[in-house]
């Protein structure tokens, strides 16, 4: 509908309207009657032709658009106002309907409401907004009236006036109200800029806006609003020679065409910045004379240009948001310092408080709230400390005791209880002042949780104890490797040159024996030191565990029962398949052990996602997907004490004869060179339940190696280079190798192996090399030796794999590997492999 419409009551128009209408039918327009007013006053036309010609003139110089309608409101006549208003010529409108050419699509109701009041005879007076030739609109009086000849509608004549400019100033001030009042308003300066923003697009197309203010301290500019179509908001920078630059550098307005642009790229006053627009239009935004930013608004459009009245819009709008910039800024300010002030005592992390001598509570804080498990600060404030907050009373006498000897205390731990009852230790700092009324002194106390610290402190203890342990756990088994392979190697050498009815062999197979038991011991030292060797595998776990369960049913016995409870979605992890049946193994018989009258041993899997929740319990754990192991019994529990020791090697709680100490050890180690986690739950009398958490991967599993049977191993002719730094088994390796009609280059070292090979006139088929020697390493031979020899392969030695790992658990690419103690067979076979490019 419209925005205004006035009816007038049938007066001198509607005869006037007779007469046009009379005129038209003879084809001659006419002013008036022959025996009008104008007759009577002696003021009579002397010939048609001026009668015409006045008439002509009247319609043509009005200022105002005339149409004249025909019943069906096509148009017979147009003035030439209503070409220069609306575009249209003469030729163009004839027998045009009015509202095909110039009645924007959204007013067609309006036009239906009109036509209906015109045929009923009534005249129009009507703001609303009609459509020019090339689709812009503009605000118009219309004011139309019916013309009516012996009560018949024959015709309407339309007047349009432009109040495009009324209106645009009608806008301007109505806006500049609204920005004021925004600024007097509570919104923020992100929110007010957008109110702004919508209240300019009503003036001016402002599809892209920014606004740019410069920091003096900083040497900054920042663009705190940015609304653009095509370019991104940029970060703070540097002035530069951009064009909102220039509008900062001059504060004067500026209305940047194509043209404008050139001029200044060829004068070197700007450069182009971000994408290049079609109209560019910025202005000053100023503060007591000085510029602190810009206001642009900008098109990439050729249909939408600015000219010098959206600039002046722009500069009026300005004006006001400038102002309402700066104080929107000093009342932000201003916050932003009452809220620092607050934060310090309600945001503060600490719990704050002032309470009397006595310890009764004067303020406190939401974090003491929270802190002591309550809602609201009036439950706090109605306790009794020393009862209702302090473990022991004394504790907060002796409190106030140290208050009293001097005005400050500092580090003072004690325990406070909860409201749900738990214990926490806090720590307290603060000082004695004047209460506000003067009366009395007063303690102002922070009080810091360092439960959750102290918490962590004894973990990291514990895993600094571990690691120590498993350090020298490390050292000891590889040193007592290269032991057991010079005894089990030379075991292995007589037993074979000894037949079995001879009295010597039945001892040197006990001693062989002991030697594998030996080499078994160090294995568990060597998993819970983290230093043996894993290949590793993407792995199902569920397939694992169901291959397990047939044989571990056999082993705990009829009166206990194995349950499994596999995820069907479980996914996959990367570990040795080997080593995590050796875990289960392990925990399985710890189970069973615990379970002397019977019960149920449950074995669990499924998918887990640790977060920062579980971070806070155990701040090593790395957030992520994992698969969960879980194992647990219903036997006799342990005590926390137990727990506390239940993973260091060689404790035990089981009978002298019946345990080495070293299952759960092993477990650890495995586990933790797998890059998981293993945590037990227990309580006496209650069962345990071991959790093992190994990170989550997403490839499918990977088939499982194929072991070959022991078979006798040719030997060969080749040239053998050997590095180890154990005389012992260096010798022992050279006589076996001899013995299989190898050559063997032997040396004690790194070194000694290089001086060797550059002598060596022939090739050097083999490189064999213990990891780690004394100077240099095995690897930097081996790259060395290499490099000047390119089709040596190379054959790694060592008690423990820690050097050939780049990482704990993997083990490179193409690196062959064999780990002490092994048996001659095995060294035999795995030498023949490397030099045939085969492995198992």
């Amino acid at each position: 509908m419209g925005d205004r419409i006035t009816p007038s009551e049938k007066s001198s128009e509607l005869e006037r309207a007779k007469l046009l209408k009379a005129a038209l039918d003879r084809g001659t327009p006419a002013l008036s009657r022959p025996d009008s007013a104008a007759a009577e006053a002696g003021v009579v036309p002397s010939s048609y032709e001026v009668q015409k010609a006045y008439l002509e003139q009247l319609v043509e110089r009005t200022p105002e658009a005339i149409s004249i309608l025909d019943v069906e409101f096509r148009i017979t006549r147009i003035n030439g106002e209503f070409t220069r208003m609306f575009g249209y010529g003469p030729e163009e409108t004839a027998n045009r309907r009015i509202d095909s050419l110039i009645v924007p699509p959204d007013r067609t109701a309006e036009t239906r409401w009109v036509s209906d009041l015109l045929k009923q005879g009534q005249n129009i007076r009507l703001e609303t907004k009609r459509q020019r030739k090339d689709g812009t609109q503009l605000d118009v009086f219309l004011s139309a009236s019916p013309i009516v000849i012996n009560e018949n509608h024959v015709g309407t004549y339309v007047l349009y006036r432009d109040i495009s400019e009324q209106k645009r100033a009608e806008s301007l001030n109505s806006a500049l109200y609204r920005i004021a009042e925004k600024a007097s308003s509570g919104e923020d300066l992100e929110q007010f800029y957008v109110s702004i923003h919508a209240i300019l697009g009503e003036l001016t197309s402002a599809r892209n806006l920014y606004i740019a203010l410069y920091d003096a301290s900083t040497q900054l500019i920042s663009f705190p609003y940015f609304v653009d179509e095509t370019d991104t908001c940029p970060v703070p920078k540097k002035p530069g020679r951009g064009l909102t630059e220039y509008v900062l550098r001059s504060g004067e307005p500026l209305l940047c065409t194509p043209e404008v642009f050139r001029t200044l790229i060829e004068r070197g006053e700007v450069e182009l910045i971000g994408a290049p627009s079609v109209d560019w239009l910025g202005v000053p935004l100023k503060a007591a004379g000085k510029t602190f930013g810009a206001l642009v608004v900008q098109s990439y459009s050729e249909h939408i240009r600015y000219g010098e009245k959206d600039r002046d819009i722009l500069m009026f709008v300005s004006q006001q948001l400038a102002s309402a910039i700066e104080h929107k800024r000093h009342e932000e300010a201003l916050r932003h310092s009452e809220a620092r002030y607050r934060s310090l005592v309600q945001s503060a992390v600490y719990g704050i408080y002032r309470s009397k001598l006595d310890g009764t509570f004067l303020d406190v804080n939401p974090a003491l709230i929270t802190m002591l498990g309550y809602s609201t600060a009036e439950e706090v404030l109605a306790l009794k400390p020393k009862r209702d907050v302090f473990l022991e009373p004394g504790e907060q006498a002796r409190l106030a005791q140290e208050f009293r000897r001097g005005t400050r205390l500092d580090n003072l731990e004690v325990r406070w209880k909860r409201k749900d009852g738990n214990l926490i230790t806090v720590r307290l700092n603060g000082r004695i002042v004047n209460s506000p009324e003067g009366t009395e002194e007063a303690l102002e106390v922070i009080a810091e949780d360092v439960t959750e610290r102290r918490v962590l402190e004894d973990q990291f203890r514990q895993v600094q104890k571990m690691e120590a342990v498993g350090r020298l756990a490390g050292g000891v088994a590889h040193d007592f490797n290269n032991l057991l392979m010079v005894i089990s190697g030379y075991t292995e050498v007589l037993l074979e040159q000894t037949r079995k009815s001879e009295p010597l062999h039945a001892k040197m197979v006990a001693i062989q024996q002991a030697a594998d038991r030996a080499s078994g011991l160090t294995r568990q030292l060597l998993a819970f030191s983290r230093k043996q060797y894993l290949e590793l595998k993407v792995v199902d776990v569920n397939g694992i565990v169901q291959d397990m369960k047939r044989l571990l049913s056999p082993l705990i016995g009829e009166n206990i029962e194995l349950v499994t409870q596999l995820s069907s979605q479980l996914g996959r992890t990367r570990a040795d398949a080997g080593q995590i049946e050796q875990v289960i193994m392990n925990l399985v018989v710890n189970a069973k052990d615990a379970l002397p009258e019977g019960g149920t041993i449950t074995i669990e899997t499924s998918n887990v996602n640790l977060g920062d929740d579980v971070r806070r319990q155990f701040s090593y754990i790395l957030p992520g997907p994992y698969i969960l192991l879980s194992i647990s019994d219903t036997g006799q529990g342990m005590s926390k004490e137990t727990q506390a020791h239940i993973f260091e090697p060689f404790f035990t709680t089981k009978e002298k004869g019946k345990g080495t100490g070293l299952g759960l050890s092993t477990v650890y180690g495995i586990i933790k060179q797998s890059g998981g986690y293993v945590f037990v739950e227990s309580e006496a009398g209650r069962g345990t339940r071991f959790r093992i958490y190994l990170p989550r991967v997403e490839e499918a599993a990977e088939a499982a190696g194929v072991t070959h049977a022991a078979r006798s191993v040719a030997g060969g002719s080749e040239t053998v280079l050997l590095a180890e730094d154990e005389e012992s088994v260096r010798e022992l390796v050279r006589e076996t190798l001899e013995a299989k009609g190898y050559k063997i280059l032997a040396c004690e070292n790194a070194e000694a192996a290089l001086q060797m090979a550059a002598a060596h006139a022939g090739t050097i088929d083999l490189l064999i090399t213990d990891l780690v020697m004394p100077g240099m390493s095995g690897r930097e031979l081996a790259k060395r030796l290499c490099a000047l020899r390119p089709h040596t392969r190379v054959l790694y030695l060592s008690g423990y794999t820690e050097d050939v790992l780049a990482h704990p658990g993997m083990i490179e690419p193409g690196t062959v590997f064999l780990q002490k103690p092994f048996t001659l067979q095995i060294l035999a076979r795995r030498v023949r492999e490397v030099l045939r490019g085969q492995r198992e």
